[in-house]
């Protein structure tokens, strides 16, 4: 399995602090919705405090909890592929402090400064590498369960 990354320890110094120029900080209470499956992926963050929840919705009435992130994750990948539009929901299960980031203002960085946007390409990739990895090994646990209670 991949080890788990966390993005602004991945960037070198250099592209780091260029990248951390760009931040904003912000905050969302418990039980907030920071954005919904479909909508416009037009930023991300980076959690420095407090728990958030990916999920993705079953039905109408119902969400299934497909991730957990803490201090020092990347929450939003969506913003850097086409079409721009978020694959999961998610939802601050505690108070959320993190570091926003424009994605446009990210993308034309990252043209300016092809380092930087190679180093934060690599570092997305081995965060989705990972959290694909995690999410194979939880389908296939849930699945061991559900042909051991067949039997």
């Amino acid at each position: 399995m991949t080890k788990a990354i966390k993005l602004l320890s991945a960037l070198p110094p250099p592209q780091r602090e260029r990248l951390m120029a760009l931040a904003r900080e912000v905050s969302f209470p418990e039980d907030a919705r920071i954005f919904e499956a479909g909508g416009t992926a037009d930023r991300f963050w980076v959690i420095r405090s407090g728990a958030v929840s990916l999920d993705q919705r079953v039905n109408s009435l119902q969400r299934m909890t497909v991730a957990s992130l803490g201090a020092g994750d990347l929450l939003g990948w969506s913003w850097l592929f086409p079409p721009y539009r978020w694959d999961f929901g998610a939802e601050a299960f505690s108070p959320v402090r993190a570091h926003e980031f424009d994605a446009s203002a990210v993308l034309g960085l990252c043209e300016e400064d092809p380092r930087l946007g190679l180093a934060l390409v690599r570092g997305v990739a081995e965060i989705l590498a990972h959290r694909l990895e995690t999410t194979r090994g939880k389908l296939l646990e849930q699945y061991a369960l559900h042909r051991r209670g067949a039997l």
